[in-house]
Parts: structure tokens; sequence; C-alpha cells
């Protein structure tokens, strides 16, 4: 059924920003931004007066598969636990606008197939697989005694990723992810917060090893993300040819400027490490790794600071696990401490649409692009906080020109 929004403050992180517009939708898709014909007999009107036609979000880190903050534990779920607990927490991305998310490590191309199909509610899925982390780094899960077959949880729907080393194996393995419709490679670059035996600063990958996958990921055309931490682990990955850098919570200036030189972009993920910092010990991240989130987060909110002194390019992520997926939103709160309200909403649409590949149909409400879509209370280049408390102030997300929440106005 087409539609039409009319009286709408038509918002994009474009250079056109705010300005006022009559937007009709039909068969998916944005037919027109300034709409002034007659309406068709079976067209929704929806007047929006006082409100914004805004691009449905784009979450750049995610874990559709991570409900439980223990990660050993979620990887050790029977496959069909795992998979429906994973439904209502993509129900909820979409009820809080994100109506496409880009998962970096866990999800399976079937589990995009399903929302493709409309057998799960939830945002369109831009899938890695599985991530690749070396033995003993941040998705190998195994305590320091134990030493049981290491590969038993590579393929089950719970689990985060995969383990494979030296080149060869990880060319196998990068092989295999997008012989499956993988859409892009992950790596473990560094160690991690929620793993057992990897201090932050460890090098996950080998240059040999992570030339292997961007090699590979390069002959896909495709290209690799990779979870780093620190300065020598992001300048490592850069030179080696990784595109997407994951957390850089401890980047530093000269790092950043190599980062844009090579046109690398970066997904923060700032969201995460306050709220394990409030209750992760409560809902299962272990003790012992308190050190570890204290050594990333303190850093976090200077690191947005430098990327963007650099000219390195933002798109929005979160990486929440277990119960902490609620918070989703709350990355346009700390964000917006440090960038600007156009600067933070582009990371979510424009820069983010670029990133996976999809820069001329989402993010932005032109002609031709796919009708994603948001009805948000007020403008949020003004006041980019809007979208921190979605349930109150997101009153409509339509995706793929179908109206999928309404909350009414």
């Amino acid at each position: 059924m087409p539609i039409l929004f009319k009286n709408a403050l038509v918002v994009d992180a474009t250079e056109f920003g705010a300005r006022d517009g009559a937007v009709y939708v039909e068969n998916g898709q944005i037919r027109d931004t300034a709409f002034s014909g007659r309406v068709p007999e079976n067209c929704r009107v929806f007047d929006l007066k006082g409100k914004s036609l805004m691009p449905g979000l784009i979450d750049c880190h995610v874990h559709v598969v991570a409900s439980m903050m223990n990660l050993a534990q979620n990887a050790a779920l029977p496959d069909p636990l795992a998979v429906l607990r994973s439904v209502p927490i993509m129900r909820g991305m979409l009820e809080r606008g994100f109506t496409t998310v880009r998962d970096v490590g866990g999800a399976p191309v079937a589990l995009a197939d399903a929302q493709v199909q409309g057998l799960i509610a939830g945002p369109k899925l831009i899938v890695c697989g599985k991530a690749l982390s070396k033995t003993g780094g941040h998705t190998d899960f195994r305590q320091k005694y134990d030493v049981r077959e290491p590969h038993r949880n590579d393929h089950r729907f719970g689990s985060l990723g995969r383990i494979a080393d030296g080149p060869e194996e990880v060319r196998h393995a990068c092989r295999e992810e997008l012989r499956q419709g993988a859409r892009f490679i992950k790596v473990m670059a560094n160690g991690g917060v929620g793993s057992p035996t990897d201090p932050i600063d460890w090098f996950g990958y080998s240059e040999d090893e992570l030339r292997a996958a961007v090699s590979e990921a390069r002959d896909a055309h495709t290209y690799v993300s990779a979870h780093l931490y620190t300065a020598a682990g992001i300048k490592r990955a850069v030179e080696c040819g990784v595109r997407s850098l994951e957390h850089c919570n401890l980047i530093d200036d000269e790092t950043a400027a190599l980062a844009a030189a090579a046109g690398a972009v970066a997904v923060p993920t700032l969201t995460i490490f306050e709220a394990q910092a409030r209750e992760g010990e409560k809902i299962g991240l272990p003790k012992e790794n308190r050190p570890k989130l204290d050594m990333v987060r303190s850093a976090g909110f200077k690191s947005i600071e430098i990327l963007r002194n650099a000219g390195v390019k933002m798109a929005y992520g979160t990486d929440l696990l277990g119960e902490t997926h609620e918070y989703q939103n709350e990355e346009f709160r700390y964000r917006s401490e440090v960038l600007s309200s156009t600067e933070v909403l582009a990371s979510a649409t424009t820069t983010a649409a670029a990133l996976i590949g999809a820069g001329e149909r989402l993010g932005v409400i032109r002609e031709g692009a796919t009708a994603d879509l948001l009805v948000v209370r007020g403008n949020p280049l003004r006041n980019i906080d809007l979208l921190a408390a979605p349930l109150h102030n997101i009153r409509m997300v339509v995706q793929n020109g179908g109206v999928v929440i309404e909350r009414g106005f």
C-alpha cells in the first residue's frame, strides 16, 4: 500500500539537512520527496506536522545471537534455544528504530535469510558469519586449565566466533564463511574484555594472518573488520589492509592519522563498556575481567575526540550483550558529549550505509532509496538525544515501505 507523509520535516545527514517535504512511498521505495500530485485512493496518508521524517537507523556493531553476557555460556547453548533467544533481541532492535544492523560475529546467513523471508521481525542483517580468532584469542573462551577440544563450539549458533591459526587456516575459514554467504570477514586482532586468557594488548593475529584474511576478502570484493583496542594493534591492522576498525579505545593521534589516510572507518562502541561497568558482573561478566574493562572504558570518550580530529569516518556501533541490548540507543547520548548532532546522526545513517555498501539505498531520504524510515518527535539535528529515548520519541518505524511499528502521534 502506498504511503504519503505530508507536512514532514525531512531530516537526514546529507548536505540538505532539514527541509520541509511531502514524501511519497510506493513498492518499498521513496518515489517523491516533494509530492504535490493527486493522492491515490489506496494510499495511507500521515500528517507529520511537528514531527520529523528521517532514515531508519543502522547499527554497525551488534551480536544478535549474544543473549547472555557470559559469552562462553552463550556459545554452549543448545542451538534451538540460542536461536529462539535471538528472536526478541532482533525485535527489540527494530522497535528502537534500527531497520538494518551489521552483525560482526555470530549470526549465520540463514538468520539474515529468515528475516528477509518474513519469518522473524527485526532489522535487515549484514553478517560475517563467525568471527575468526587465534587459539587463546577473543573468541576462545576456554579457561586456562581447559584442555578440551578447542573447536567444539566453532559452529554452534550461540558462538560469536571460530578458531583459526596460521595463514592457511585463516584462508580456509574465510573461504568457508564467504561460501556460506558472509558479506565481509571479521577477525579478532587484539585481546578482549569478555574472554579469559588474552590481555587487551595482545596481537590477535600476525601480519601474515591478517594479510591472508584481507587477501581473501578482496578476492571476494569485500573487506575485513577487526576487533581492535590498542594503537599498535590498529596500526598493524591498517598497514595490512583492514578497512573497518572496531572499538579503537586506545588509539593515539599518529595512528588515527594513519587510519584516516588509508580511508579506514572506525566503529567505536561506548555503550557496552558503560553498561558492563554498571551491571556486567551481576549478569555474567566474570569478576576477574574487570581490570580489562576499566582499561578500555577509561579511554573511550577520548578516542572519539582523537578520531574526529584526525578526520576518520565513524559509524555507529554498540556491541551489546545479554540483558544490555536494551541500551542500544544510549550511544547517541554518549557520542553527543563529543560530537555534534549531525555527526552522530551521520554515524547511524550515511556513514553506516556506506560502510555496509548501501550508500545509495539506505541512510538517506531521496528518490529511489529504500523506504526505511522513522517518524520522530522533534528534530534530531537539533537534539540527537531524542533518539536515546526511542520508545517515547520514535512514533513509527517503516521498513521496506511497510509500517512495522506504529505508536500513534
